[in-house]
């Protein structure tokens, strides 16, 4: 059996070294491999040529490459294609291309949601979500809608929870009960490729910041074990349940109270924050070793 608790964070001097104190070309090969192996699967099993997926790694290519140097855009074309090794022709020609959409924000049915899930005040003794009179003064489905927002009407986030299958209006349609304490939209591919963009682009994001700089750090650790039975994978996923809803109820809360600081003190509020709690179960390597198997030949029997 083993355990292992692995910090990403590295000491300054390390990063300062660069690749070839701390690793081979090849350990970053294996890195960039075991990222990009599950991308081919997501971009394989929903249909995605590689051509498509080829253009989307040069515009990422060459956003990192504006980003090394800082956006100068004297000589653009030819400080990002030294660093990225696309050609001239094909940095203009990305550059030249129309802008793409705007990063989304997160939905006010998502925010209403969480809230509703981590508001002590909107739970009950025995730490379960409240029902929630549909109307009238807190505590009431529509005081909390327009403490989230006031741009969009408590009965249209009302009809998205229940799309969604959160949450459902009684047969009376006085009272607001939560159907379900965690937010995995099933079913809904558009919302759960957000959520797979959005959540593990900005873990990733997290990882290599810790590995390139030697500033602040991002809390990033992970804790694994193997030796495991089904039976037993399946009581830690419900004490991971537990305590990520334990997290998720004292954070909220606590960081709703800094965004209102922030906003009295007339603070510049222009800083994001994602925390994210993930697990994931494999087989364990076979006895005869963890290789993975030879890419399969072209050739007939």
């Amino acid at each position: 059996m083993h355990w292992t608790s692995v910090d990403t964070r590295l000491h300054p001097t390390a990063v300062a070294s660069g690749l070839d104190a701390q690793g081979s070309l090849g350990e970053l090969h294996a890195a960039l491999r075991a990222v990009l192996l599950p991308l081919a699967r997501l971009a394989v099993a929903q249909g995605l040529p590689y051509a498509q997926a080829e253009a989307l790694l040069k515009l990422a290519f060459l956003e990192a490459g504006r980003e090394a140097h800082g956006g100068h855009a004297q000589r653009a074309v030819s400080r990002i294609s030294a660093a990225t090794g696309l050609s001239r022709r094909e940095v203009t020609r990305l550059l030249q291309r129309p802008e793409g959409e705007p990063a989304r924000r997160r939905s006010p049915a998502t925010e209403l949601f969480t809230r509703w899930l981590s508001d002590p005040a909107l739970r009950t003794p025995e730490g379960r979500p409240m029902a929630l009179p549909r109307q009238g003064p807190a505590p009431s489905f529509e005081s909390l809608a327009q403490a989230v927002t006031r741009d969009v009407h408590p009965r249209s986030l009302l009809e998205e929870l229940c799309r969604l299958g959160l949450a459902e209006l009684d047969a009376a349609g006085e009272t607001v009960h939560l159907l379900r304490e965690t937010y995995v939209p099933q079913g809904d591919l558009v919302r759960m490729l957000g959520f797979l963009g959005a959540n593990v682009g900005d873990h990733l994001s997290a990882a290599v910041a810790n590995v390139l700089t030697d500033g602040k750090r991002h809390f990033e650790q992970a804790l694994f074990a193997d030796e495991l039975s089904d039976e037993s994978l399946e009581q830690v996923r419900r004490l991971v349940t537990e305590q990520w809803q334990a997290l998720l109820t004292a954070l909220v809360p606590a960081i709703t109270r800094l965004i209102e600081e922030d906003r009295a003190a007339g603070r510049t509020q222009d800083r994001r924050l994602r925390i994210g709690l993930y697990t994931y179960t494999d087989a364990m390597p076979s006895a005869s070793g963890s290789n993975p198997p030879s890419p399969p030949s072209d050739q007939e029997n």
